[in-house]
Protein backbone atom coordinates (compact mmCIF):
# COMPACT_ATOMS: atom_id res chain seq x y z
CA UNK A 1 0.00 0.00 0.00
CA UNK A 2 1.61 3.14 -1.01
CA UNK A 3 2.26 6.11 1.73
CA UNK A 4 -0.16 9.60 1.60
CA UNK A 5 1.24 11.87 -0.83
CA UNK A 6 3.04 14.81 0.96
CA UNK A 7 0.90 18.06 1.23
CA UNK A 8 3.42 21.31 1.34
CA UNK A 9 0.59 23.59 1.46
CA UNK A 10 -1.73 21.94 4.39
CA UNK A 11 -1.34 24.51 7.07
CA UNK A 12 -2.16 27.11 3.96
CA UNK A 13 -5.69 25.89 3.54
CA UNK A 14 -6.75 26.23 7.00
CA UNK A 15 -7.93 29.95 7.41
CA UNK A 16 -7.22 30.68 11.32
CA UNK A 17 -3.78 29.32 10.97
CA UNK A 18 -3.72 32.04 7.94
CA UNK A 19 -4.44 34.94 9.61
CA UNK A 20 -1.97 34.12 12.63
CA UNK A 21 0.90 33.68 10.22
CA UNK A 22 -0.17 36.77 8.28
CA UNK A 23 -0.53 39.05 11.43
CA UNK A 24 2.53 37.58 13.23
CA UNK A 25 4.52 38.55 9.79
CA UNK A 26 2.83 42.10 10.06
CA UNK A 27 4.19 42.35 13.61
CA UNK A 28 7.53 41.01 13.01
CA UNK A 29 8.08 43.48 10.14
CA UNK A 30 7.07 46.38 11.66
CA UNK A 31 9.23 45.57 14.88
CA UNK A 32 12.01 44.83 12.65
CA UNK A 33 11.66 48.16 10.20
CA UNK A 34 11.35 49.82 13.92
CA UNK A 35 14.48 48.37 15.40
CA UNK A 36 16.97 48.75 12.15
CA UNK A 37 15.98 52.65 11.82
CA UNK A 38 16.60 52.75 16.11
CA UNK A 39 19.77 51.30 15.74
CA UNK A 40 21.43 53.33 12.68
CA UNK A 41 20.06 56.99 14.25
CA UNK A 42 21.59 55.89 17.63
CA UNK A 43 24.49 54.86 16.03
CA UNK A 44 24.95 58.18 13.97
CA UNK A 45 24.05 59.87 17.41
CA UNK A 46 26.14 58.61 19.98
CA UNK A 47 29.06 56.16 17.80
CA UNK A 48 29.09 53.94 20.65
CA UNK A 49 28.56 49.87 20.37
CA UNK A 50 28.15 49.42 24.05
CA UNK A 51 24.77 51.99 23.06
CA UNK A 52 23.46 49.57 20.51
CA UNK A 53 24.03 46.86 22.80
CA UNK A 54 22.08 48.35 25.33
CA UNK A 55 18.91 47.79 23.26
CA UNK A 56 19.23 44.20 23.38
CA UNK A 57 19.53 44.39 26.98
CA UNK A 58 17.02 47.21 27.45
CA UNK A 59 14.25 44.96 25.61
CA UNK A 60 16.01 41.38 27.49
CA UNK A 61 15.35 42.20 31.22
CA UNK A 62 11.42 42.85 30.89
CA UNK A 63 10.83 40.16 28.24
CA UNK A 64 12.80 37.30 30.67
CA UNK A 65 11.16 38.55 33.80
CA UNK A 66 7.81 38.04 31.94
CA UNK A 67 8.01 35.44 29.76
CA UNK A 68 7.36 32.13 32.52
CA UNK A 69 4.26 34.29 33.43
CA UNK A 70 3.34 35.05 30.09
CA UNK A 71 3.57 31.13 29.37
CA UNK A 72 1.36 30.81 32.49
CA UNK A 73 -1.70 32.96 31.10
CA UNK A 74 -1.25 31.59 27.69
CA UNK A 75 -2.30 27.76 29.24
CA UNK A 76 -4.89 29.88 31.14
CA UNK A 77 -6.34 32.71 29.48
CA UNK A 78 -7.91 32.99 25.95
CA UNK A 79 -5.28 33.69 23.68
CA UNK A 80 -6.15 35.95 21.20
CA UNK A 81 -7.08 38.42 23.36
CA UNK A 82 -3.82 38.47 25.30
CA UNK A 83 -2.03 38.68 21.95
CA UNK A 84 -4.07 41.71 21.24
CA UNK A 85 -3.16 43.49 24.71
CA UNK A 86 0.58 43.13 24.18
CA UNK A 87 0.29 44.54 20.53
CA UNK A 88 -1.55 47.81 22.29
CA UNK A 89 1.37 48.25 23.76
CA UNK A 90 3.71 47.43 21.30
CA UNK A 91 1.40 50.36 19.24
CA UNK A 92 1.85 52.35 22.36
CA UNK A 93 5.88 52.39 22.39
CA UNK A 94 5.75 52.88 19.19
CA UNK A 95 3.23 56.01 19.35
CA UNK A 96 6.04 57.30 22.01
CA UNK A 97 9.01 57.10 20.17
CA UNK A 98 6.78 58.98 17.26
CA UNK A 99 5.71 61.66 19.08
CA UNK A 100 9.29 61.81 20.30
CA UNK A 101 11.10 61.92 16.88
CA UNK A 102 8.53 64.79 15.68
CA UNK A 103 10.58 67.99 14.57
CA UNK A 104 8.81 70.13 16.98
CA UNK A 105 9.87 67.44 20.01
CA UNK A 106 13.52 66.92 18.77
CA UNK A 107 14.15 70.45 19.15
CA UNK A 108 13.29 70.65 22.27
CA UNK A 109 14.73 67.56 23.91
CA UNK A 110 18.38 67.07 24.72
CA UNK A 111 20.42 63.19 23.58
CA UNK A 112 19.99 61.98 26.91
CA UNK A 113 16.21 62.10 27.40
CA UNK A 114 16.09 60.95 23.81
CA UNK A 115 18.04 58.08 24.28
CA UNK A 116 15.93 57.33 27.71
CA UNK A 117 12.67 57.70 25.49
CA UNK A 118 14.07 55.19 22.98
CA UNK A 119 15.05 52.76 25.52
CA UNK A 120 11.76 53.19 27.35
CA UNK A 121 10.12 52.01 24.38
CA UNK A 122 12.46 48.90 23.78
CA UNK A 123 11.39 47.86 26.95
CA UNK A 124 8.00 47.97 26.92
CA UNK A 125 8.45 45.51 23.46
CA UNK A 126 9.94 43.15 25.65
CA UNK A 127 7.08 43.44 28.05
CA UNK A 128 5.15 43.44 24.94
CA UNK A 129 6.45 39.93 23.66
CA UNK A 130 6.69 38.43 26.84
CA UNK A 131 3.37 37.59 26.50
CA UNK A 132 2.69 37.76 22.97
CA UNK A 133 5.48 35.04 22.28
CA UNK A 134 4.11 32.15 24.17
CA UNK A 135 0.36 32.75 23.34
CA UNK A 136 1.14 33.00 19.57
CA UNK A 137 3.37 30.03 19.74
CA UNK A 138 0.82 27.91 22.19
CA UNK A 139 -2.57 29.02 20.50
CA UNK A 140 -0.63 27.56 16.37
CA UNK A 141 -0.85 23.78 17.65
CA UNK A 142 -4.83 24.84 18.04
CA UNK A 143 -5.82 26.09 14.63
CA UNK A 144 -4.14 22.84 12.25
CA UNK A 145 -4.18 18.86 12.40
CA UNK A 146 -1.65 17.00 14.42
CA UNK A 147 -0.40 15.57 11.56
CA UNK A 148 0.89 18.93 10.18
CA UNK A 149 2.88 20.36 12.77
CA UNK A 150 6.57 19.97 11.13
CA UNK A 151 3.89 21.47 7.76
CA UNK A 152 3.09 24.34 9.68
CA UNK A 153 6.78 24.95 11.69
CA UNK A 154 8.01 25.19 7.86
CA UNK A 155 5.52 27.67 7.17
CA UNK A 156 4.98 29.96 10.14
CA UNK A 157 9.05 30.00 9.78
CA UNK A 158 8.95 31.00 6.25
CA UNK A 159 6.37 34.10 6.78
CA UNK A 160 8.59 34.83 9.71
CA UNK A 161 11.98 35.39 6.72
CA UNK A 162 10.00 36.71 4.59
CA UNK A 163 9.24 39.53 7.33
CA UNK A 164 12.81 38.97 8.56
CA UNK A 165 13.60 39.75 4.58
CA UNK A 166 11.41 42.99 4.30
CA UNK A 167 11.59 44.42 7.46
CA UNK A 168 15.32 45.70 6.71
CA UNK A 169 15.45 46.12 3.33
CA UNK A 170 12.26 48.78 3.92
CA UNK A 171 13.48 49.97 6.77
CA UNK A 172 17.25 51.42 5.09
CA UNK A 173 14.61 52.73 1.83
CA UNK A 174 11.70 54.32 4.10
CA UNK A 175 14.58 55.93 6.83
CA UNK A 176 15.95 57.40 3.11
CA UNK A 177 13.13 58.39 1.64
CA UNK A 178 10.89 59.74 4.91
CA UNK A 179 13.00 59.99 7.42
CA UNK A 180 12.49 58.60 10.81
CA UNK A 181 9.65 59.94 11.83
CA UNK A 182 7.65 58.93 8.77
CA UNK A 183 8.97 55.54 8.75
CA UNK A 184 7.67 55.26 12.42
CA UNK A 185 4.25 56.31 11.20
CA UNK A 186 4.55 52.66 8.83
CA UNK A 187 5.48 51.24 11.75
CA UNK A 188 2.57 52.11 14.20
CA UNK A 189 0.05 51.18 11.21
CA UNK A 190 1.69 47.84 10.59
CA UNK A 191 0.74 47.17 14.42
CA UNK A 192 -2.56 48.28 14.67
CA UNK A 193 -3.72 46.03 11.56
CA UNK A 194 -1.91 43.27 13.22
CA UNK A 195 -4.39 44.11 16.37
CA UNK A 196 -7.14 43.42 13.85
CA UNK A 197 -5.72 40.67 12.12
CA UNK A 198 -5.61 38.10 15.40
CA UNK A 199 -8.95 39.63 16.64
CA UNK A 200 -10.89 37.87 13.66
CA UNK A 201 -9.47 34.14 15.03
CA UNK A 202 -11.87 32.39 16.56
CA UNK A 203 -11.60 32.07 20.02
CA UNK A 204 -10.30 28.74 21.23
CA UNK A 205 -11.57 26.93 24.33
CA UNK A 206 -10.02 27.05 27.65
CA UNK A 207 -9.53 24.41 29.93
CA UNK A 208 -6.63 24.90 32.64
CA UNK A 209 -5.82 22.48 34.80
CA UNK A 210 -7.22 23.12 38.35
CA UNK A 211 -5.63 23.31 42.02
CA UNK A 212 -1.72 24.47 40.35
CA UNK A 213 -0.80 27.44 42.23
CA UNK A 214 1.39 29.95 39.58
CA UNK A 215 4.79 29.26 40.88
CA UNK A 216 3.98 25.42 40.94
CA UNK A 217 2.30 25.68 37.09
CA UNK A 218 6.03 27.32 36.53
CA UNK A 219 8.38 24.77 37.96
CA UNK A 220 6.00 22.59 35.64
CA UNK A 221 7.17 23.99 32.54
CA UNK A 222 10.70 24.13 33.31
CA UNK A 223 10.89 20.80 34.82
CA UNK A 224 9.30 19.75 31.41
CA UNK A 225 11.99 21.36 29.63
CA UNK A 226 14.67 20.20 31.95
CA UNK A 227 13.85 16.37 31.93
CA UNK A 228 13.03 16.50 27.89
CA UNK A 229 16.85 16.18 26.80
CA UNK A 230 16.08 16.54 23.11
CA UNK A 231 14.52 19.86 23.82
CA UNK A 232 16.81 21.29 26.59
CA UNK A 233 20.25 20.59 24.33
CA UNK A 234 18.02 22.01 21.14
CA UNK A 235 17.25 24.96 22.92
CA UNK A 236 20.72 25.52 24.36
CA UNK A 237 21.96 25.16 21.23
CA UNK A 238 20.43 27.89 19.78
CA UNK A 239 20.61 29.91 22.41
CA UNK A 240 24.49 29.48 22.82
CA UNK A 241 25.14 29.69 18.86
CA UNK A 242 23.27 33.15 19.02
CA UNK A 243 24.65 34.47 21.92
CA UNK A 244 28.52 34.28 20.93
CA UNK A 245 28.08 34.55 17.30
CA UNK A 246 25.20 36.50 16.27
CA UNK A 247 26.22 39.73 14.89
CA UNK A 248 23.14 41.43 14.27
CA UNK A 249 23.31 44.38 17.14
CA UNK A 250 26.92 45.48 15.42
CA UNK A 251 25.78 45.82 12.03
CA UNK A 252 25.33 49.41 12.01
CA UNK A 253 29.42 49.00 13.09
CA UNK A 254 30.24 47.17 9.84
CA UNK A 255 27.64 49.19 7.58
CA UNK A 256 29.06 52.57 8.54
CA UNK A 257 32.73 52.27 9.69
CA UNK A 258 34.26 49.00 7.85
CA UNK A 259 31.93 48.51 4.66
CA UNK A 260 31.31 51.98 4.57
CA UNK A 261 27.45 51.45 2.53
CA UNK A 262 24.92 53.54 4.48
CA UNK A 263 21.57 52.45 5.85
CA UNK A 264 20.17 50.87 2.21
CA UNK A 265 23.23 48.51 2.91
CA UNK A 266 22.79 48.09 6.41
CA UNK A 267 18.98 47.57 4.83
CA UNK A 268 20.55 44.82 3.03
CA UNK A 269 23.10 43.17 5.46
CA UNK A 270 20.20 42.81 7.69
CA UNK A 271 17.75 41.42 5.46
CA UNK A 272 20.93 38.96 4.60
CA UNK A 273 20.34 36.18 7.06
CA UNK A 274 16.52 36.16 6.32
CA UNK A 275 16.58 35.66 2.29
CA UNK A 276 18.77 32.69 3.18
CA UNK A 277 16.03 31.58 5.71
CA UNK A 278 13.56 31.90 3.37
CA UNK A 279 14.42 30.18 0.81
CA UNK A 280 15.84 27.19 2.98
CA UNK A 281 12.76 26.46 4.97
CA UNK A 282 10.42 26.81 1.82
CA UNK A 283 12.67 23.44 0.72
CA UNK A 284 12.02 22.17 4.58
CA UNK A 285 7.93 22.31 3.47
CA UNK A 286 9.01 19.84 0.58
CA UNK A 287 12.29 18.21 2.46
CA UNK A 288 11.25 17.76 5.96
CA UNK A 289 14.40 18.29 8.13
CA UNK A 290 13.00 16.27 10.96
CA UNK A 291 13.88 12.44 9.71
CA UNK A 292 17.37 12.92 11.33
CA UNK A 293 16.72 16.05 13.51
CA UNK A 294 19.82 15.64 15.99
CA UNK A 295 22.45 15.21 13.38
CA UNK A 296 21.40 17.50 11.02
CA UNK A 297 20.73 20.11 14.13
CA UNK A 298 24.28 19.92 15.31
CA UNK A 299 25.23 20.19 11.37
CA UNK A 300 24.12 23.66 10.88
CA UNK A 301 24.53 25.20 14.15
CA UNK A 302 28.53 24.01 13.03
CA UNK A 303 27.55 25.76 9.65
CA UNK A 304 26.35 29.31 11.46
CA UNK A 305 29.66 28.71 13.18
CA UNK A 306 31.71 29.02 10.18
CA UNK A 307 29.60 31.61 8.28
CA UNK A 308 30.10 34.16 11.58
CA UNK A 309 33.72 33.40 11.09
CA UNK A 310 33.87 34.17 7.32
CA UNK A 311 31.44 37.11 8.22
CA UNK A 312 34.44 38.56 10.58
CA UNK A 313 37.03 38.68 8.27
CA UNK A 314 35.32 39.73 5.11
CA UNK A 315 36.44 43.27 3.92
CA UNK A 316 33.70 43.22 0.86
CA UNK A 317 30.41 44.13 0.97
CA UNK A 318 29.02 41.53 -1.01
CA UNK A 319 31.22 38.58 0.22
CA UNK A 320 29.65 40.10 3.54
CA UNK A 321 26.42 39.76 2.63
CA UNK A 322 26.79 36.52 1.64
CA UNK A 323 28.47 35.01 5.06
CA UNK A 324 24.88 36.28 6.42
CA UNK A 325 22.94 34.87 3.98
CA UNK A 326 24.63 31.58 4.71
CA UNK A 327 24.30 31.55 8.72
CA UNK A 328 20.38 32.51 7.97
CA UNK A 329 19.98 29.55 6.12
CA UNK A 330 21.51 27.25 8.61
CA UNK A 331 19.89 28.65 11.36
CA UNK A 332 16.34 28.07 10.03
CA UNK A 333 16.79 24.68 9.83
CA UNK A 334 17.62 25.11 13.28
CA UNK A 335 14.65 27.13 13.47
CA UNK A 336 12.83 24.51 12.38
CA UNK A 337 13.26 21.37 14.00
CA UNK A 338 13.05 23.75 17.29
CA UNK A 339 9.34 24.55 16.22
CA UNK A 340 8.73 21.01 15.56
CA UNK A 341 9.63 19.60 18.73
CA UNK A 342 8.01 22.34 20.49
CA UNK A 343 4.65 21.30 18.76
CA UNK A 344 4.84 17.64 18.79
CA UNK A 345 6.31 16.94 22.69
CA UNK A 346 4.35 18.99 24.99
CA UNK A 347 0.47 18.04 25.55
CA UNK A 348 -1.81 20.98 24.94
CA UNK A 349 -1.91 22.45 28.70
CA UNK A 350 1.45 22.30 28.77
CA UNK A 351 2.64 24.41 25.57
CA UNK A 352 2.09 27.78 26.65
CA UNK A 353 4.89 27.55 29.75
CA UNK A 354 6.77 25.08 27.50
CA UNK A 355 7.13 28.09 24.52
CA UNK A 356 7.48 30.40 27.52
CA UNK A 357 10.62 28.44 28.44
CA UNK A 358 12.18 28.30 25.04
CA UNK A 359 11.28 32.18 24.53
CA UNK A 360 13.75 32.58 27.63
CA UNK A 361 16.32 30.97 25.89
CA UNK A 362 15.93 32.75 22.45
CA UNK A 363 15.76 36.19 23.99
CA UNK A 364 19.07 35.42 25.99
CA UNK A 365 20.78 34.63 22.68
CA UNK A 366 19.03 37.21 20.91
CA UNK A 367 18.46 40.31 23.11
CA UNK A 368 21.40 39.87 25.50
CA UNK A 369 23.63 38.45 22.77
CA UNK A 370 22.80 41.86 21.19
CA UNK A 371 24.02 43.20 24.53
CA UNK A 372 27.18 41.00 24.75
CA UNK A 373 27.80 41.78 20.95
CA UNK A 374 28.06 45.35 21.80
CA UNK A 375 29.83 45.01 24.69
CA UNK A 376 32.72 42.35 23.42
CA UNK A 377 32.63 45.39 20.32
CA UNK A 378 34.02 48.05 22.44
CA UNK A 379 36.26 45.83 24.70
CA UNK A 380 38.07 43.63 22.25
CA UNK A 381 37.37 45.62 18.71
CA UNK A 382 34.73 44.94 16.15
CA UNK A 383 36.14 42.32 14.10
CA UNK A 384 38.16 40.29 17.18
CA UNK A 385 34.64 40.12 18.86
CA UNK A 386 33.22 37.96 16.55
CA UNK A 387 36.08 35.80 15.24
CA UNK A 388 35.58 34.75 19.15
CA UNK A 389 31.63 34.39 18.77
CA UNK A 390 32.14 32.25 15.54
CA UNK A 391 34.79 30.20 17.64
CA UNK A 392 32.89 30.18 20.58
CA UNK A 393 29.78 28.56 18.64
CA UNK A 394 31.75 25.88 17.23
CA UNK A 395 33.27 25.34 20.89
CA UNK A 396 29.52 24.71 21.88
CA UNK A 397 28.56 22.97 19.14
CA UNK A 398 31.46 20.13 20.20
CA UNK A 399 30.88 20.08 24.08
CA UNK A 400 26.96 19.20 23.10
CA UNK A 401 27.77 16.79 20.56
CA UNK A 402 29.74 14.82 23.60
CA UNK A 403 26.99 15.19 25.84
CA UNK A 404 23.85 14.26 23.51
CA UNK A 405 25.09 10.76 21.75
CA UNK A 406 21.94 8.83 22.55
CA UNK A 407 19.70 11.40 20.42
CA UNK A 408 21.30 10.49 17.62
CA UNK A 409 18.77 7.93 17.36
CA UNK A 410 15.36 9.86 17.74
CA UNK A 411 13.08 10.16 14.42
CA UNK A 412 10.31 12.79 14.40
CA UNK A 413 8.66 10.94 10.92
Amino acid sequence: MSSPRHDPYAALRHAPFRRLITANLLLSTGVLIQAVVLGYALYQMTHDPLALGLIGLAEAVPFIGLALFGGHLADRREKTRLMQMAGAVIAAGSALLLCATLPSTQAMLSQPVTLGIIYTSVFMLGLARGIYSPASASLRPFLIPREIYSNSASWNATFFQAGAIAGPVLAGFLYVGVGLTGTLIVVLAMVLINIVLIGRIEKQPVSPPAGIALWASLREGIAYVWKTKILLYAISLDMFSVLFGGVVAILPIFAEDILKVGPQGLGLLRAAPAAGALITVIACNWYPPTRRPWSTLLLVVAGFGVATLAFAVSKTFWLSAAALFASGAFDSVSVVIRNTLLQTLPADHMRGRVASVNSIFISASNELGAFESGLAAKLLGTVPSVIAGGMATLGVVGYIWTRSRALFKVRLM
